[in-house]
């Protein structure tokens, strides 16, 4: 840094923060303004399109402390990481120089006052580090209280934990930087934190941990032994807290997660299903965005953490399905829904509460969403559900609490605590003494005039007010001997006198310091009411997780009802089957009376791998994608769309679907879908579910038949991988699989031939496709006429060869067995 040659005491003290705060660009709190200098300056004048202006040599910028939080975001949102330097004492009760501490951190994964927060989505903070073979995660919402750990043995499955947390930060050390920069550049443009790698040392954060939640040990939160998970949460914890200035206090729970207590979902299967995100990066057209009818933020982030961890206890899937049942049957729902809708997001509203971030309207609302909870505790209770019910045994009614508060703050209070009129009257005496002084002012100053006149006889007597000698009384010079003599002369003019009284000066005592004493009177009378709300934070953020269960649940139900869900049987058989299936997107995109259903049947031993052929467009990948999906639904304890189902629990799903390259890490397009393949052979087990949309379309002919048809093979035969397979390929040669190896059946998309047209059906129906209908699709898509006629007369050609691999069906049979 460049600028004045001489430091004053006030830019030492900014230099003492920019120390403290890094790379982070500091926000310094000058009266009502923060101030950046130097680089910082800018760096903010350039992002915010603010004028930069300089102070003797001293590039500055900056920007109102009231609209702060809006600047603060936009930097945020543009990858910056903003510290907060507030005055610690009050200017005006300070003799010399305010002192200035850094208070808070901003950062992306810390955001807690911020627009940038998306109401139905977790916003997490993550850790990462190794141990021996294993690596520990820890993931933490700060507005939430969210805070899970979990240890992983295989990267790959690492990275489709990342993927479903998505997280806004990951803090790592350096050493495990340099080892896993692979595992970096595969998770995408996270930002990341590094730190020492003492910060992850067992001794500190297993300490640091026991400190923090005020135990002996962390048995009691089932962390036993896990080394490397409680290293990774102890150094998070311990950089928010001591790093970034945050408060931690409100986080009591932290809680393990164990993958193989979940149907897994990697990264490559969770963006081809489009669960909660589609194609072009957008929420619409996905899964999440056809069943979520929550009402409430928490209900939301339950949902997509549900949807994203379906569940592998038939147990656990039949109490949901029980209670779902139950709603759509009783009368109920509509409501529970109405409550429902009413109530805020109580878990980031009590976050601000219990760390002082809450403003008057925060609690007002925080209040107002409390009064639902005993209706929905009253409702659930009668609807006669196991799970219902022990979602409300947490639910109590604050009563005294939420009215305080409601019959304490105005209606309509302010954003900020510092513009006051936040307490109704009668809620303090005090500051009703003191509004009323400041009203009155006037009334009684008119009645002590008239007082006075009538006292002394003086009739020209008045009171006035100068910014210098403040309130006084003015009388004519001749008049002045008629003054009481316990009246003070406080100034002479050419043609009067002025006095003041020891009332007035009482008066005036009271009038001039009756604003600033009204702001710091209902500052201490609202934190004072904060603290008390603050005492139930516990009790409320469990409440509130049993909101966000019951919303769910009811979402659940009124999908089954506005959709025509079924409840699945879910049990430990093998069985696959599905009748009257349905894809809940496409069907919401077409319109319920054009979309198609379909049916599905494999019984984990003589059908284990549905062979389907059929032309582009004919509804292959819809119905494989679909199957999937209602397996998800089914494992989350939702109905499903069909008629029938019995689902045979799956504990994973794996897809192989499209044409994608990755050239970044020069991988081509043949390369990806080979290492897709090779990780769906490696880990799938019997009782996984494996999607695959072609396989060996990137090389030549020969190769890809053989490659898929050894795949299937593989799947059909090895001991331990015989997942349930739906398998779509244009490779007709593959149809001799069911002759060859037992649990492949083929099936095909039907297509129907009139007046020279092709008319798709939309059906996958048992049997083999008679011949491929690429050139229809290609005359479809719009090629030009006399390449479509050129394409016909060379398919012709090709067809009428002697060759091994050709469409002759009289001949097919022969060859294609004597080649396998």
């Amino acid at each position: 840094m460049s600028g004045a040659t001489k430091t004053t005491p006030m830019m030492a003290q900014w230099h003492a923060c920019k120390a403290k705060a890094g790379d982070a660009l500091l926000f310094f709190r000058l009266g009502d303004f923060y101030e950046a200098f130097y680089e910082d300056a800018k760096t903010v004048a350039a992002a915010l399109d603010l004028t930069l202006t300089q102070r003797q040599g001293v590039p500055m910028c900056g920007v109102p402390w009231h609209t702060a939080e809006g600047y603060i975001d936009r930097l945020v949102s543009k990858g910056y990481r903003v510290a907060v330097a507030e005055q610690m004492e009050d200017p005006k009760k300070t003799k010399g120089m305010v002192r200035r501490e850094i208070v808070r951190f901003v950062t992306p994964g810390t955001l807690v006052n911020s627009s940038l927060l998306e109401e139905k989505n977790h916003n997490f903070i993550c850790a990462l580090t190794r141990v021996g073979a294993i690596f520990g995660l820890a993931s933490l919402d700060l507005t939430t209280t969210f805070f899970q750990v979990s240890e992983w043995e295989d990267e790959k499955e690492l990275l489709g934990e990342l993927f479903r947390l998505r997280p806004s930060e990951i803090v790592v050390s350096n050493r495990f930087h340099e080892k896993h920069l692979t595992l970096f550049k595969k998770s995408g443009d996270t930002p990341l934190v590094l730190l020492d790698e003492w910060h992850f040392d067992h001794q500190i954060a297993y300490s640091y941990l026991t400190r923090h939640f005020q135990v002996h040990h962390l048995d009691g939160f089932g962390l036993k032994g896990m080394v490397g998970a409680i290293n990774a949460a102890g150094a998070l914890l311990a950089y928010l807290q001591e790093k970034l200035s945050l408060p931690t206090s409100h986080i009591q729970i932290v809680a393990p997660y164990f993958p193989n207590e979940t149907l897994l979902l990697d990264e490559i299967t969770q963006k081809n299903l489009e669960l909660t995100e589609s194609v072009d990066g957008s929420a619409k057209s996905t899964l999440l965005s056809a069943i979520d009818r929550t009402k409430t933020a928490m209900g939301g982030r339950r949902l997509r953490e549900w949807l994203k961890k379906p569940l592998l206890s038939v147990e656990e899937i039949g109490r949901r399905q029980d209670a779902v049942e139950a709603l759509v049957a009783a009368n109920e729902l509509g409501p529970l829904e109405e409550e429902l809708k009413e109530i805020r997001d109580l878990e980031r509203l009590t976050m601000k509460i219990t760390t002082g971030f809450a403003g008057p309207r925060d609690l007002l609302a925080w209040a107002a969403s409390l009064e639902h909870i005993a209706p929905i505790k009253e409702r659930i209770d009668k609807i006669g559900s196991e799970l219902l019910f022990s979602c409300g045994k947490p639910l109590v009614d604050l009563k005294e609490m939420r009215l305080l508060i409601k019959n304490g703050l105005v209606a309509e209070p302010p954003a900020r605590l510092t513009d006051g009129k936040i307490f109704r009257e009668g809620y303090s005496a005090q500051l009703d003494e003191l509004r009323l002084l400041a009203k009155g002012g006037k009334e009684w100053l008119a009645s002590y005039q008239a007082e006075l006149k009538e006292s002394t006889g003086i009739k020209n007597l008045k009171i006035g007010f100068n910014k210098i000698f403040g309130y006084y009384i003015e009388v004519s010079k001749g008049q002045a001997e008629a003054m009481p003599a316990t009246f003070q002369r406080r100034q002479t003019l050419v043609n009067a006198e002025r006095f003041v009284s020891p009332l007035l000066q009482e008066y005036e005592n009271k009038v001039l310091s009756a604003e600033e004493q009204m702001v710091a009177l209902e500052e201490e009378l609202f934190c004072s009411l904060r603290e008390k709300a603050a005492s139930y934070g516990t009790l409320v953020f469990e409440m509130a997780r049993a909101l966000a269960d019951i919303d769910v649940l009811c979402s659940f139900a009124r999908v089954a009802k506005e959709l025509n869900l079924t409840r699945p049987v879910v049990d430990s058989s093998e069985k696959l089957e599905i009748v009257g299936g349905r894809h809940l997107v496409i069907e919401k995109a077409l319109g319920k009376e054009r979309f198609i259903p379909n049916d599905l049947e494999l019984d984990g031993k003589n059908e284990r791998l549905m062979l389907i052929t059929g032309p582009n467009m004919a509804g292959k990948s819809t119905f494989i994608r679909q199957s999937a999906l209602i397996v998800i639904m089914a494992q989350m304890g939702s109905f499903v769309p069909a008629s029938r189902a019995h689902i045979g629990i799956v504990d994973r799903i794996f897809t192989r679907i499209g044409a994608s390259d990755d050239l970044a890490r020069g991988q081509s397009t043949f390369m990806v879908e080979m290492s897709e393949t090779a990780r769906i052979l490696n880990h799938a087990t019997n009782r996984s579910l494996v999607i695959l949309d072609e396989i060996g379309r990137g090389t030549s002919t020969y190769d890809g038949v053989a490659i898929a048809w050894a795949v299937a093979e593989y799947l059909l035969t090895s001991e331990g991988r015989s997942a349930k397979t739906l398998f779509a390929t244009h490779y007709w040669e593959l149809t001799e699989l069911e002759n060859a190896v037992p649990g492949a059946i083929n099936y095909h998309a039907a297509v129907q031939e009139w007046n020279e047209e092709i008319i798709f059906l939309h059906k996958i129906i048992k049997g083999i496709a008679d011949r491929s209908y690429g050139i229809h699709v290609a005359r479809l898509a719009g090629l030009p006429f006399q390449v479509i006629t050129r394409a016909q007369m060379i398919l012709k050609k090709l067809e009428s060869r002697k060759d091994p691999l050709r469409r002759d069906k009289r001949a097919a049979n022969e060859m294609q067995l004597t080649l396998f």
